[in-house]
């Protein structure tokens, strides 16, 4: 299961995994959108694809999401909560405007919050589950700006959430990250960005099938599974 499959990381998440032979629901905000790439994606691999109308800021949406995904497949491998939103950018403190600050934790952190709630019960049947949540380094007290106050505050709940669920799931086989992912090209990096979507799709797809390992303690990582101080 991706979030936000429909560009940037989502959609180069979406095409590794269906190169790679994993079956994929691409989650996207609305499915009556064109989203070409994603469609093109769909009738290259149409057995393996299945795309859903996923807004992860509407709770009832995420639960019938998850009853469909139940009545498919029964079971889920892996979550990845990469949907997410950089907005009020360059705004003081002075001039925050608290609607940008509810609008991105709605979507950045309690749009994972509610994925892992409705989609935890399927999970639980994987012998391998996994949940990553796609944070940032933005969001690390070692790395904190005086800026983009929505987002980084929003992608610090997010990791903490992040070691919550750790601890919540430690015994059963739960593999559980948060992963920074890079300054990447994409709409919301920008094009001049120095990292490759694809490169970081492919770390966060070995990270899911096991092939790479982090340290033990190396909850919060980047894309090659290296540790970073939170």
């Amino acid at each position: 299961m991706i979030t936000g499959a429909n560009k940037g990381l989502g959609l180069e998440l979406t095409r590794e995994a269906l190169g790679r032979g994993h079956q994929i629901v691409a989650g996207v905000r609305n499915t009556e959108r064109s989203h070409p790439e994603l469609r093109a994606l769909r009738s290259d691999y149409p057995a393996q694809l299945q795309i859903m109308n996923l807004d992860v800021d509407q709770e009832d949406v995420i639960a019938s999401a998850a009853e469909e995904i139940h009545e498919m497949w029964d079971q889920v491998d892996a979550v990845i909560n990469n949907a997410g939103i950089l907005n009020g950018r360059d705004q003081v403190i002075e001039n925050l405007n608290f609607d940008d600050v509810e609008k991105s934790m709605q979507t950045n952190l309690y749009g994972p919050m509610k994925m892992v709630k409705h989609l935890l019960p399927q999970l639980r049947r994987s012998s391998a589950p996994a949940i990553i949540n796609v944070s940032s380094e933005a969001g690390c007290f070692t790395g904190a700006y005086g800026g983009d106050y929505p987002y980084a505050i929003s992608k610090s709940g997010l990791i903490f959430f992040t070691a919550q669920l750790r601890k919540a799931l430690a015994a059963d086989n739960f593999m559980v990250y948060a992963v920074h992912p890079g300054w990447i090209r994409t709409p919301m990096g920008g094009d001049h960005a120095p990292g490759d979507p694809v490169d970081t799709a492919k770390g966060l797809l070995d990270l899911v099938e096991r092939r790479m390992v982090p340290e033990q303690d190396g909850w919060m990582i980047n894309h090659k599974g290296e540790t970073m101080p939170f």
